[in-house]
């Protein structure tokens, strides 16, 4: 199991850095930052991952450019990977995708994840003048144009949301960069299993391991079964030994935690009761108790 620092809801932006090297330092596999283009202050759509549709974070959250972010951690560290959970692509163009993405796998020696979704609030592909129906087409599109700019070759492309003629982009990244995709509905796992991994959402062990079986399904019907494919888990329950051998051994297994901050799904268990876990010395204990406990239970 690799483990994954989750930013989200973190809004102490100015100690990401710090957070980074810390969690190098401690061997978590990865750190991992959200993303919004702009954030409505009036939202009628429903978050889908709580039971009320209300979000859990303030309205003045800040949300760094992620990939001008994940860069700055990047050069601050030697071995941590660098994910977004999630990018919204598909408020982007490809050239914008294409070139940030490059540029922070360059940067960073190859240590970077695109992690994608549709996205859910209506309201901001509003503002974007974007058809919200068709983001789920428009984020494909934008992936496999990304992935073709990123030849670093002459490319053309005509599709429903893009067209381009006799275009490079440089400078390419060196090698790929691997697209994980979130969400929790048929189409999400489908783009999932066409891609290069799946980010999880909240979920207890029983509902992970019926997802990991329907992604695996899904990769046996495209021919892409026992290629390199990623996972990453978002527990709302302890992970056992047993529970992560009985899963698909094709798959890599990670896990997004989120030591220091309480949500919707379980309070922050890896603060003490009068810490503050706005404080950076209380997120590196917080992070310190988490790889403890895991050592202790077998799955770290």
């Amino acid at each position: 199991m690799k483990y994954w620092i989750s930013l989200v809801n973190t809004t102490e932006v100015d100690q990401f850095i710090a957070i980074a090297q810390k969690a190098e330092e401690l061997g978590y596999e990865g750190i991992t930052v959200p993303d919004h283009l702009v954030y409505p202050t009036q939202i009628e759509t429903p978050y889908p991952y709580t039971p009320d549709g209300k979000v859990w974070w303030p309205k003045t959250n800040p949300w760094a450019d992620p990939w001008v972010t994940l860069t700055a951690m990047g050069v601050a560290t030697k071995t941590l990977r660098l994910a977004t959970n999630i990018y919204l692509a598909a408020l982007r163009d490809p050239f914008t995708v294409a070139r940030a993405t490059a540029a922070a796998a360059l940067f960073t020696q190859n240590r970077v994840v695109c992690g994608v979704s549709a996205g859910w609030i209506k309201e901001e592909f509003d503002l974007m003048g974007i058809d919200f129906s068709a983001r789920g087409r428009r984020l494909d599109e934008v992936i496999a144009c990304m992935q073709q700019l990123h030849s670093g070759e002459v490319v053309s492309h005509s599709g429903e949301f893009f067209q381009y003629d006799q275009v490079i982009h440089s400078p390419a990244p060196t090698q790929k960069v691997p697209v994980w995709v979130g969400g929790a509905s048929k189409a999400a796992f489908q783009r999932a299993a066409n891609n290069d991994g799946w980010l999880g959402v909240p979920s207890k062990n029983k509902r992970l391991a019926e997802i990991v079986n329907i992604l695996m399904e899904l990769r046996k019907a495209n021919g892409k079964y026992g290629q390199s494919f990623d996972v990453v888990l978002s527990p709302m329950e302890l992970m056992t030994k047993e529970f992560l051998d009985s899963l698909d051994p094709t798959a890599t297994y990670h896990s997004s935690v989120l030591p220091w901050t309480p949500s919707p799904w379980g309070k922050a268990f890896w603060v003490e009761e009068g810490e503050d876990h706005r404080e950076l010395a209380v997120k590196f204990r917080a992070m310190e108790r988490f790889k403890a406990m895991m050592q202790q239970v077998g799955v770290w």
